[in-house]
């Protein structure tokens, strides 16, 4: 006997899960060198220190990492959804060293520029890779479900060679390692508001998320029902730039996190971009909160970067899923054993 979900039940489920997210978000802030102590609040009140430490550090990290995550877990939805393939995200389609790249630049050329300034320069220069990586998936006849994240890895190493080249030449390849890591440690109040961003980024791909779940079914079933491909395709396409730049400029790469999380979710809910983007969103959070948690507690007192866990638990995940995912000439296999045994039947 099967149980359908309702909508009720679901709605309980994600209320559940967003709890555990605050949950987790109510350890991460009490996590620290900073002697911060739940119990000692509750029984004698907040010190100034002690409030400068949860206004100014505390509680902007905490959002911060709460955004990031979901941001990168849901533009990776979006593009896995809108390239056909489930192995394809920002660090895995040189999105994300595109976004380093153009920063880089921008700091070289005027680096008293505002933040929003590089911002603009950092998504200018994602985007162009990104149509660079589209543009090089059409001109090679295979395509298969490994063959196309290779090629975004790839290019992504090229543009990262050209990215430590000038670093190098300049000194500042220091500083783009900590682009190019994920680090929230440098998180306070007023560094980390332009971050607020993604969430009406998120907000947007949620509303357009049918549009997206039509274009991923290609070109021409998209203009068959009578809408615009392209649109649909540059929407969301710059979702993607502007997020994934706003989170390499403010708090660095997040690798693998976008390609994870939505694997995980389809797995358990389908190819539905509406009803899969709230619940990837969620465990998009509650991955990278767990992350900074370990990276806090692993070395404590000392700090392992954010991008150096989820880079390492991603990759692991990424492989795992590689290999559970079954090749054109498995399939054909199991298709002619299929047959064979059919035939034996009958």
């Amino acid at each position: 006997m099967t149980h359908e979900v309702t909508p009720r039940t679901a709605v309980v489920k994600l209320a559940a899960a967003v709890l555990g997210v605050v949950v987790l978000a109510f350890i991460s802030i009490f996590i620290g060198v900073s002697d911060l102590n739940p119990m000692r609040i509750l029984s004698s009140g907040l010190s100034q220190t002690d409030w400068q430490t949860l206004t100014v550090s505390r509680i902007p990290r905490t959002v911060s990492i709460v955004l990031a995550g979901a941001a990168i877990s849901i533009v990776g939805l979006i593009m896995q959804m809108l390239v056909r393939n489930r192995f394809v995200e920002p660090s895995t389609a040189g999105t994300t060293e595109s976004a380093a790249f153009g920063l880089l630049l921008v700091t070289v050329v005027s680096p008293g520029m505002p933040l929003i300034g590089k911002m603009v320069v950092a998504a200018a220069t994602a985007l162009a890779g990104t149509l660079i990586f589209l543009r090089i998936l059409r001109a090679i006849p295979l395509r298969s479900v490994i063959v196309v994240p290779l090629i975004g890895l790839m290019l992504g190493a090229v543009i990262s060679s050209v990215t430590t080249m000038i670093a190098y030449r300049r000194q500042m390849t220091q500083t783009l390692s900590s682009w190019m890591t994920g680090d929230f440690s440098s998180v306070i109040k007023g560094r980390y508001e332009l971050l607020w961003v993604v969430a009406l980024a998120a907000i947007a791909a949620y509303l357009l998320a049918d549009r997206f779940t039509v274009a991923g079914m290609g070109e021409e079933f998209t203009t068959s029902l009578g809408m615009n491909y392209r649109l649909a395709m540059n929407l969301g396409l710059g979702i993607v730039a502007v997020v994934t730049a706003l989170v390499v400029v403010v708090v660095g790469g997040l690798p693998f996190l976008g390609l994870v999380v939505p694997n995980i979710i389809s797995r358990i809910m389908g190819d539905n971009l509406r009803r899969s983007l709230p619940w990837v969103a969620v465990l998009g959070s509650a991955f990278v909160l767990a992350s900074d948690i370990i990276g806090r507690l692993v070395r404590y007192p000392y700090e392992v970067p954010i991008g150096v866990v989820v880079g390492v638990v991603g990759s692991g995940i990424f492989l795992w899923l590689l290999l559970k995912t079954d090749s054109p000439s498995s399939k054909a296999r199991k298709t002619v054993q299929a047959r064979q045994e059919a035939q034996v039947e009958s």
